[in-house]
């Protein structure tokens, strides 16, 4: 029976073992730029399966939160191929996600100080995260405006252009693009948060029809083995919603299905939250069927509260990869920890966003 430490295929990417460090926003990148500790932060976790970076802007545009990094400066790249090196030469294996937030931002985070972007003028119910002084607190984000469609083909070459620099220049093995969560492509998907009368509306055609130039450019510049794609089918997070989002995600697996991807990652249920919501039911199952009966080969990863045996569990059925988030914060061997059965230590909730150190590289190992 295929357990989590067997080695498996992504794409491009040949994995040691089945388990993923998922994307965790850490807020520790001042100016867009990561640091030194970053370096030391994602080295230690290399033991990981794959190492999936904290999502990164595309664009000073697709910032919405405080000091988080970028891939659209010479210092960003500067600082990211410190730590692809140093992830290298401890044989580990790193892919960087690809963001744009849309209207998941605050004006003081925008250049000029102009208001954040999204598919229709719709204020989202959530918060973001400012440093002031030193002090970081969360904000209510600010009003956005709609997007023109004559700015959308920017936006596509914003993407292609960081996933270019990520291989190319910083040295990652892959690029993963967030398309979940809320932000700006899962927006454009889901009809709470789209009311466009374009060709980027109303349909499930339509609202797809973004990220779908998006990936297709990836994919074109760096190849589909190369790049994955994070999906959230039905999260509250950041405040949005679909009303059919079996159909329309179905629809998204069958287009993507020709990339070929190097994986497809899933948040079942609500991001950080329940892995069932009971007016929001999914059959995630079908889903993974829809993109393999469209020719879909891509690794199939999972994601959300799981626990070793659980994980054990869905990789028996058939997943390829699991995802976890929080256990790696508190956990940078959690490879052998899991291998051993071993105690796990408590994540400090107090320091996952912002500071230094402290909550950050000074997590104990396994003796």
């Amino acid at each position: 029976m295929t357990s989590l430490f067997d080695p498996v295929r992504a794409g491009n990417l040949h994995l040691p073992n089945r388990i993923v460090m998922a994307p965790l926003t850490r807020n520790r990148a001042p100016g867009a730029v990561p640091t030194p500790l970053m370096a030391q932060y994602y080295a230690q976790r290399a033991s990981a399966g794959l190492l999936i970076t904290e999502a990164t802007a595309i664009s000073h545009q697709g910032q919405g939160y405080a000091d988080v990094p970028g891939l659209y400066g010479a210092d960003q790249l500067d600082g990211w191929k410190r730590v692809t090196q140093a992830v290298h030469e401890r044989k580990g294996r790193i892919v960087v996600q690809l963001w744009h937030v849309g209207r998941v931002s605050h004006v003081d985070l925008q250049p000029q100080g102009r208001k954040p972007v999204a598919p229709s003028a719709i204020a989202a119910k959530t918060k973001t995260y400012l440093i002031k002084n030193g002090v970081g607190s969360f904000v209510p984000t600010s009003e956005p405006r709609a997007l023109d469609a004559a700015e959308l083909p920017g936006i596509v070459q914003d993407y292609r252009h960081a996933a270019r620099n990520a291989v190319s220049t910083a040295g990652f093995d892959g690029v993963e693009v967030h398309g979940a969560n809320g932000y700006l492509l899962d927006q454009f998907l889901k009809t709470g948060a789209n009311h466009r009368r374009d060709d980027y509306g109303g349909s499930i055609e339509n609202r797809a029809r973004l990220l779908l130039e998006v990936m297709r450019a990836v994919a074109g510049e760096v190849g589909g083995a190369r790049t994955g794609l994070r999906i959230s089918p039905v999260t509250p997070a950041n405040d949005v919603d679909d009303e059919d989002p079996q159909a329309l995600f179905g629809y998204l697996m069958r287009e993507l299905a020709p990339l070929g991807l190097a994986y497809i990652h899933v948040i079942e249920g609500a991001t950080g939250g329940p892995r069932e919501i009971a007016d929001r039911p999914f059959d995630y199952p079908a889903l993974r069927n829809a993109y393999r009966a469209a020719g879909g080969k891509g690794a199939w990863m999972v994601n959300n509260a799981y626990d070793k045996a659980l994980a054990e569990q869905v990789v028996a059925e058939g997943a390829d990869l699991v995802a976890f988030g929080k256990l790696f914060i508190a956990n940078p061997d959690l490879v052998e920890r899991l291998r051993r059965n071993a105690p796990l230590n408590t994540p400090d909730k107090a320091t996952f966003y912002g500071g230094g150190a402290q909550g950050y590289t000074d997590y104990p190992l396994l003796a």
